[in-house]
């Protein structure tokens, strides 16, 4: 892929559409922590100085594809929900059922997850206040759609939806980083079976966590 320079505003927003594009296909080859500004550069068939007109740096470009599959990923999740979560089940039923629907979701989702995983530690470093002002008032908005989401199909966390969101979004990052284990890690569950308890499998941990954590916000009848 090569460019000439853009001189329109449109063309300006086919480049930048381009480049996360490109960045959005390398994270389906690799992890987060292997994408780089030079190889995107290369794979887009642009300078990298021509990159850095158009994202400050390479955690710009993934922290805006971070609120890109959000925004995509809380689109699918409301269908998910509304066939998923029984109306007239009791809460309880309802919390379950709304555990097992994210885990499966986000567990099908690793590139999200790894993002998540990577924003606090890695994506946040190396950009601007500006670009930080943008992705939070973003990751806000996003926070409000999950929350009132949650809330229409489990309205009894009330105020508590909120902290239950961002609490599993989180751990969905977190938990992420251990999936799939690498092969040293493979190797030596193969030869002492017993450290085999160890292993996480990602939806397995991430519907226990959602599932404790709605058990802690539900309130007590």
């Amino acid at each position: 892929m090569t460019f000439q320079r853009a001189r329109s505003e449109e063309q300006r927003e086919i480049r930048r559409r381009a480049i996360l594009d490109t960045a959005a296909a390398m994270l389906d080859e690799m992890p987060v922590s292997e994408v780089s500004l030079n190889e995107l550069s290369r794979r887009v068939g642009l300078a990298k100085s021509n990159v850095l007109r158009y994202f400050e740096s390479r955690e710009a470009v993934l922290l805006e594809l971070l609120d890109v599959f959000l925004g995509s990923w809380l689109a699918e999740l409301t269908d998910e929900l509304a066939a998923g979560v029984e109306a007239q089940a009791s809460p309880e039923v309802r919390a379950g059922q709304l555990a097992e629907i994210l885990s499966r979701s986000l567990s099908e989702r690793v590139v999200l997850c790894d993002l998540f995983g990577a924003q606090g530690g890695v994506l946040e470093h190396n950009v601007s206040v500006d670009v930080v002002k943008r992705h939070k008032r973003s990751s806000l908005a996003r926070l409000d759609v999950m929350t009132d989401l949650v809330r229409r199909h489990l309205p009894e966390l009330g105020a508590g939806a909120q902290l239950f969101c961002l609490m599993s979004l989180v751990s969905a990052g977190a938990l992420s980083a251990y999936v799939p284990p690498p092969p040293s890690l493979v190797a030596a569950y193969a030869e002492e079976p017993a450290l085999g308890v160890l292993h996480l499998d990602l939806r397995e941990a991430l519907r226990d966590a959602f599932t404790a954590a709605l058990v802690g916000v539900l309130p007590r009848a």
